[in-house]
């Protein structure tokens, strides 16, 4: 299975600097009306270090296609930093990276 997300995160003196870009199209309601298709956008993305949430969100369908979220942490060099989304069909998509 391909990857749907690129992750890059970066730990300096206790802090970790994580960059996540989710690949979705990101099809809203009205796009998808004039396309004829059905609206899907990702509804949600979660990210975990050892199973503690350390960034939570709630989206719409207002984010640009492949959205970008970039966000800080208390974290450790070694640590797997697991990001989870879920678009509006249900799909759940979650990657896994070591913290550099």
């Amino acid at each position: 299975m391909s990857k749907k997300t690129k992750i890059k995160a970066k730990a300096k003196k206790g802090i970790v600097t994580a960059k996540v870009m989710a690949k979705h199209p990101m099809m809203s309601y009205d796009e998808a009306k004039k396309k004829g298709k059905k609206a899907n956008f990702i509804t949600s993305m979660v990210a975990t270090v050892n199973d503690k949430i350390v960034y939570e969100v709630s989206t719409s369908q207002f984010l640009s296609k492949n959205p970008f979220v970039k966000f800080k942490f208390k974290g450790n060099k070694g640590e797997k930093l697991t990001f989870t989304w879920t678009d509006l069909s249900g799909k759940v998509q979650s990657d896994t990276k070591k913290i550099k």
